[in-house]
C-alpha cells in the first residue's frame, strides 16, 4: 500500500492556508495521491481482492442509503455468475452517480471540481474488481463540472474506457434504476421490479455508486481498509462530505470525520447567522430535525436518525426562524410532485394532493379536518410507489409537521409566527426549474 498523505482532509485536501488544493490535472492528482496501483480482477463468482480491503474499511455508500459497499459489490458479481453473464458476454456495468438530484446538495460537484481523478480512479478500480466491461460517470445535463470531467477523461489511459453521460436534470433521473434505464434505453425513469445489481443497463448486472463513494474506493485501493477505518465511527468509518446551507455564515461543502458533532460542523461554517428553528437533513427526500435535538447529535447515520433526521446525501440546512416553515414545505412538496416520473398512483395523484393540502395549510385557511386529511394521506403514498420518491416526500412532510407542530397549530388557527417584516439574507430552500405537475408519459429524453 502507498503512504497516505498527511491530514484528515482526504477527498478535498487543503494547503497550508486551509484552501482546497486544485487537483484537476492528473499530474497534480498523482503528485498528491500517487498512482493507482494495479487492481486484480475477479474469478468466476468472486470479486477481485480489493473487495477485502473495502470490507475491512467498513465503507458505506455516500449517496443517501449508506448501504455497505462491499455487500453491493458481492451482489453484482454473484448475480453475474448466477446468470452465466461471464460466458454469455453479459458482464457487469459500473455507473458513478454524480447527478445530485437534491437541489440543496453540491458535494459531488465540488468533489469533481477539485479532485475529478479521484472519482475516476474509484470507477477504474471498481470496474477491474468486478470485471466490468462498460463504465460510466453520470453528470446531469448543464452541470458546470462537465468540462472538468471531459478534460480529466482525456488524460486517462485506464484499461476500461469511462464514458461521460449527461441525463436530464430531473430529481428521479438520479435514482439508480433510472440511471441504468437512461444509459440502456434513453429513458431517465425508475424501473419497476428491476434491481440494478441483477438487471440494470441492458439487463446486465450493474453496480451504481455515488461519486463520493467512488472517490473513497480510489483511496482504499491505495492505502487500504484499515487506514480508511482509522477515523470515523465503528458503525460508519471514514470521512464524508457535507453540504451545509441556510442560516450559517459561510455555507458550502466541508469534509468531516463521520461522528463529528453537529456543533463542530456549524462552527466550521463560522456559526449560525441568525436564530434557527430547525434543520433539514438529507435533502428533500430526507427529514427535519429539531434545533436542540440535532445540535446535541453527531453527524453519523445513527445519531442523526436518533435526533429525528436522515443523514442521507449529506445535507445540513439550518432553517431561519424568521421564515415560515409551512410555506417552505409547501413549496418543496409542490416541486417534488412535479419532479415525479408520473408512472404510478402515489406519485401521479398522491403527491399533488399532499402539495394541495400543504398549500391550504400555508395559506392559514386550513381547518382541523384539513390537517387530518393531510396526515391520513401521508401513509397512503408510502411503500406503494415504483421507487422511493413518494416515501422521501412523505418523510419530508411528516417530519416537518412534527418538528414545526407549534407552527402548524398557529396556521390552523389562522396565524403565522413568521416575521413578515424581516428582510432575510438567507437563501431559501433552493428550487431548480420549478415544475408544478408530474410529467405525462415520459418521452425518450424525459425532459
Amino acid at each position: 500500500m502507498s503512504t497516505p498523505p498527511a491530514g484528515k482532509a482526504r477527498l478535498l485536501p487543503v494547503d497550508s492556508s486551509g484552501i482546497a488544493r486544485d487537483l484537476r490535472s492528473r499530474a497534480a492528482h498523482e503528485a498528491h495521491f500517487g498512482s493507482l496501483p494495479l487492481i486484480q480482477g475477479p474469478r468466476i463468482g468472486k470479486p477481485g481482492p480489493l473487495v477485502h480491503e473495502i470490507e475491512k474499511s467498513g465503507l458505506r455508500g455516500r449517496g443517501g442509503g449508506w448501504f455497505p459497499t462491499a455487500r453491493k459489490i458481492h451482489a453484482v458479481v454473484e448475480s453475474a455468475g448466477a446468470r452465466r453473464a461471464w460466458s454469455a458476454g453479459r458482464k457487469p456495468v459500473v455507473i458513478a452517480n454524480a447527478m445530485e438530484g437534491e437541489p440543496a446538495s453540491s458535494k459531488d460537484a465540488v468533489l469533481l471540481g477539485h479532485s475529478p481523478h479521484l472519482v475516476l480512479d474509484g470507477i477504474a478500480a471498481l470496474s477491474a474488481t468486478i470485471g466490468a466491461t462498460n463504465a460510466y460517470i453520470a453528470v446531469h445535463r448543464g452541470s458546470p463540472v462537465i468540462d472538468v470531467v471531459v478534460r480529466a477523461l482525456a488524460e486517462r489511459n485506464d484499461q476500461i474506457t469511462i464514458a461521460l453521460v449527461t441525463p436530464p436534470a430531473r430529481y428521479v433521473s438520479s435514482e439508480e434504476s433510472a440511471l441504468a434505464h437512461w444509459i440502456g434505453d434513453g429513458m431517465g425513469t425508475p424501473v419497476f421490479g428491476k434491481r440494478p445489481f441483477e438487471r440494470g443497463v441492458d439487463d446486465r448486472p450493474t453496480q451504481v455508486q455515488n461519486a463520493e463513494t467512488m472517490a473513497h474506493i480510489g483511496l482504499i485501493a491505495r492505502y487500504g481498509g484499515e487506514w480508511f477505518a482509522s477515523v470515523g465511527e465503528t458503525s460508519a468509518p471514514g470521512t464524508c462530505l457535507v453540504s451545509v446551507g441556510g442560516a450559517v455564515n459561510t455555507p458550502g461543502v466541508i469534509e468531516v470525520e463521520v461522528g463529528t458533532p453537529v456543533t463542530e460542523i456549524i462552527k466550521r461554517c463560522n456559526g449560525l447567522s441568525t436564530e434557527v428553528s430547525g434543520f433539514l437533513t438529507g435533502g428533500y427526500g430526507g427529514g427535519w430535525a429539531g434545533y436542540d435535538a440535532l445540535m446535541n447529535a453527531s453527524w453519523s447515520p445513527d445519531s442523526v436518525a436518533a435526533a429525528g433526521g436522515v443523514i442521507g446525501a449529506g445535507i445540513l440546512w439550518a432553517f431561519d426562524a424568521h421564515d415560515c416553515p409551512i410555506t417552505a414545505m409547501a413549496r418543496v412538496a409542490r416541486w417534488m410532485a412535479g419532479e415525479s416520473a408520473g408512472q404510478c398512483g402515489p406519485c401521479r395523484f398522491g403527491l399533488p394532493s399532499l402539495a394541495d393540502d400543504l398549500d391550504v395549510l400555508s395559506a392559514r385557511s386550513a381547518l382541523s379536518a384539513d390537517l387530518q386529511r393531510l396526515t391520513s394521506r401521508l401513509p397512503m403514498v408510502q411503500q406503494r410507489g415504483g421507487c422511493k420518491h413518494p416515501d422521501g416526500v412523505a418523510r419530508f412532510i411528516t417530519s416537518g409537521l412534527q418538528v414545526f407542530r407549534a407552527e402548524v397549530a398557529h396556521h390552523v388557527h389562522g396565524r403565522c409566527s413568521a416575521d413578515t417584516h424581516h428582510t432575510s439574507v438567507i437563501t431559501p430552500l433552493p428550487i431548480i426549474d420549478q415544475r408544478t405537475t408530474p410529467v405525462g408519459f415520459p418521452g425518450k429524453d424525459f425532459k
